[in-house]
């Protein structure tokens, strides 16, 4: 299952970042046509087949990954930072949502607010403890309580991407908390 986990990587980084690496494709709405995805990948030395790429879509733990209902096309859910629209469906949020950082971000989230980066939107978890492992995969685990609700009746849009975590453009200082630490 190892090589499975090495693919799934190469494809995120091909299907939200670098798709020219592999010399596929994306549609504005970021769907690679699946023949010209297993042909590319084939291209660069690694070794792929459909039977490998319908594995890695159904047993990312993450759900990365959506097949359109053919299933000749593929893409990234969300995680982006190219410029496409996954078309993520608008919804309410809950009253909370968190969002993982490390400690050395604090200052500079507190002055300028949550921002997308690198992405296309803000991730956020529904729950603490996601928010939490996403914050360790920076350093020092940092999680803020985001007035969501509160955030929505103010006119911010939120949306829920195919894999469950919720989107925004960005979060300013005044609609965030920081939690005490938690295990």
């Amino acid at each position: 299952m190892g090589n499975l986990d090495g693919l799934s990587i190469y494809l995120s980084m091909l299907l939200r970042h670098r798709p020219q690496e592999a010399h596929i494709t994306l549609d504005e709405h970021g769907w690679a046509d699946v023949d010209e995805l297993l042909a590319g990948v084939n291209s660069t030395g690694r070794k792929i087949d459909m039977s490998m790429l319908e594995e890695i879509v159904a047993t990312d733990k993450k759900q990365r990954y959506s097949f359109s209902p053919d299933k000749t096309l593929i893409r990234a859910n969300q995680g982006h930072s190219i410029p496409v629209d996954v078309e993520p469906k608008e919804q309410e949020p809950p009253e909370f949502l968190y969002h993982g950082t490390a400690l050395r971000f604090l200052d500079s989230i507190k002055a300028e607010g949550i921002k997308p980066m690198s992405r296309l939107y803000v991730h956020l978890s529904k729950d603490i403890k996601t928010a939490v492992t996403v914050g360790k995969r920076h350093g020092e685990p940092v999680i803020l309580k985001i007035h969501s609700k509160e955030m929505h009746i103010a006119g911010c849009p939120f949306y829920l991407s195919e894999n469950g975590v919720w989107l925004t453009k960005k979060v300013a200082p005044e609609y965030f908390e920081e939690m005490a630490p938690q295990e």
